[in-house]
């Protein structure tokens, strides 16, 4: 039998997808619903970092972790401005 593409394609090493996880969550958590992911960012990413060692991705586990810390720390600085302002109030009717 044939076996077609190159064997390496599919023997390389794959990157840890907790770290990719890890980045993507701390990426979106930048603009969108930063207090849900900036801690599922940190979390994923060290559990990615400790599985660096194995599977590789450690930059991107630790760029997923420091993006999490600045996810929080944009949801803290909007929570004390709200506050300072008054806080949230809802506009409805006349």
């Amino acid at each position: 039998m044939t076996s077609y593409g190159s064997p390496s394609a599919t023997s390389g090493s794959r990157t840890n997808g907790l770290a990719i996880a890890s980045l993507v969550c701390g990426i979106i958590g930048v603009f969108l619903f930063n207090v849900i992911l900036g801690p599922l960012a940190i979390v994923l990413g060290v559990v990615g970092m400790r599985q660096a060692g194995v599977k590789g991705g450690g930059g991107m586990a630790k760029a997923g972790v420091i993006l999490g810390v600045v996810d929080l720390i944009i949801f803290a600085v909007l929570l004390a401005l709200a506050a300072s302002n008054g806080g949230f109030t809802w506009y409805v009717g006349s």
